[in-house]
């Protein structure tokens, strides 16, 4: 629950207490909660679909959901997508085509362009900017996206910012110890926002950073407040 995940933790009494900025405070959590829901799993207006109907080519093809939600396939008449899964729209689209066109549709739906999911990339990357969330990212291939680490990149501030509901976190991660397989390499959503390096938010966590040694597992913070 939330309310355990924002209980203060304090370092070992010759460490001195972790987390002293008065707004943030140290999550009893070993990795960031994901967001409520996959967007990436959910169909959205513009996104780009590849839908397939076995043994009929002449019915298979790519298109692009409209900004009402929905599109025209062969047929069948209009889908609706919106706010659906990939699967519930093939389910869908076989059993209106079964019977009167098909006897028994073997329908695939594949998503192959969501333009809305994108998280953005900032810090000492070579190419900071905002990028599209393609299935399942992890940090190491986001920073990748992102064009790898400038020479200058200071690989124990990588920072990931996400909201899952009305509660921000803050995960701070080593790069170098998730390169040498010390711990995982996390998942990066839709939303999140990734910073390596120098930043004057990351000087905020200088202190917090500096304390807690990274090697072994990442720092997960709460923000109180919402910035």
């Amino acid at each position: 629950m939330l309310a355990a995940a924002s209980t203060l933790l304090t370092a070992c009494a010759s460490s001195g207490p972790i987390g002293t900025d008065p707004g943030i405070a140290v999550a009893e959590l070993s990795a960031l909660p994901a967001p409520a829901t996959d967007e990436t799993a959910i169909i959205r207006p513009q996104d780009s679909l590849r839908i397939d109907v076995l043994g009929f080519p002449e019915l298979s093809r790519e298109l692009q959901v409209s900004a009402t939600g929905t599109f025209a396939f062969p047929l069948i008449g209009m889908v609706e997508a919106e706010g659906r899964e990939p699967q519930a729209i093939a389910q869908d689209i076989a059993a209106r085509l079964r019977g009167p066109y098909v006897v028994d549709p073997v329908v695939t739906v594949d998503v192959l362009e969501q333009p809305g999911r994108v998280f953005t990339m900032g810090g000492e990357v070579n190419k900071p900017g905002r990028y599209p969330v393609f299935g399942t990212m992890s940090l190491l291939e986001a920073v990748a996206t992102g064009g790898g680490t400038t020479d200058t990149a200071k690989l124990g501030e990588v920072v990931i910012f996400r909201t899952v509901g009305d509660q921000r976190y803050i995960g701070i991660y080593d790069l170098g110890a998730i390169q040498r397989g010390n711990y995982a390499d996390p998942t990066i959503y839709p939303g999140d926002i990734v910073q390596v390096g120098e930043s004057p938010t990351l000087r905020r966590l200088q202190a917090i950073t500096s304390l807690a040694p990274l090697i072994t597992s990442p720092i997960i913070l709460l923000d109180r407040v919402l910035r």
